[in-house]
């Protein structure tokens, strides 16, 4: 059965979308939208870091004050931070105080940089690994994966370049959110304008 729900503002959406006013706009503004923003790509590779073993709707109630904390997620800023904005960060109860990945996103903001340094942008690097050819809208839950054999390899290379918390369901996730891949399934209301949006990144990109 294809799960996409109609809900009672007779929009048809993936049933993961819910009831919840901000999580719905979330699956319809951003969920699955191409993004070629370096600030917002990094952003997103980090909060899917501090997801893990979290749901993501702890996170996205959270996201407003890690953007304040983590200085609106500008890797140049956060690639300086030290001990004390370390220790700063463990004391905030407005996000998740977890040392291993407060420093992970210290540690892969200065690997982001050296990314751009190589790439051009951030944009360039990851979306290169973006498939040219999506496959058909999935019908059900059960056709979409945790982890693909691209996300597995675009988490290995993240790890040789020394990036930490980016496994393959973590950078699965990622590609997901940010349009690198449509998830959305067939029926709903983002499916279309995903597509249209992932293929004018991609011709952005020359792919």
């Amino acid at each position: 059965m294809n799960p996409v729900v109609v809900g009672e503002d007779g929009v048809a959406r993936c049933w993961w979308a819910g009831d919840d006013p901000a999580y719905r706009r979330y699956h319809d503004e951003e969920w699955g939208r191409a993004v070629l923003d370096d600030r917002t790509l990094f952003e997103k590779l980090v909060l899917e870091g501090f997801q893990a073993g979290l749901s993501w709707s702890t996170i996205l109630r959270k996201r407003d004050r890690f953007r304040e904390v983590f200085a609106g997620f500008e890797p140049t800023v956060v690639a300086g931070f030290g001990v004390p904005d370390v220790a700063r960060l463990l004391e905030d109860r407005g996000i998740v105080r977890h040392r291993g990945k407060i420093e992970s996103a210290v540690g892969n903001a200065r690997r982001a940089l050296e990314i751009i340094d190589e790439f051009g942008s951030l944009a360039a690097y990851l979306w290169g690994w973006a498939p040219a050819e999506d496959r058909p809208a999935p019908e059900g839950i059960e056709e979409l994966p945790a982890a693909t054999d691209v996300s597995r390899a675009l988490a290995k290379d993240l790890k040789r370049r020394g990036w930490t918390f980016v496994g393959p369901t973590t950078v699965y996730a990622f590609m997901q959110a940010m349009g690198l891949v449509n998830d959305h399934l067939a029926g709903c209301v983002a499916r279309v304008p995903c597509d249209r949006e992932r293929a004018a990144a991609l011709r952005r990109l020359g792919r």
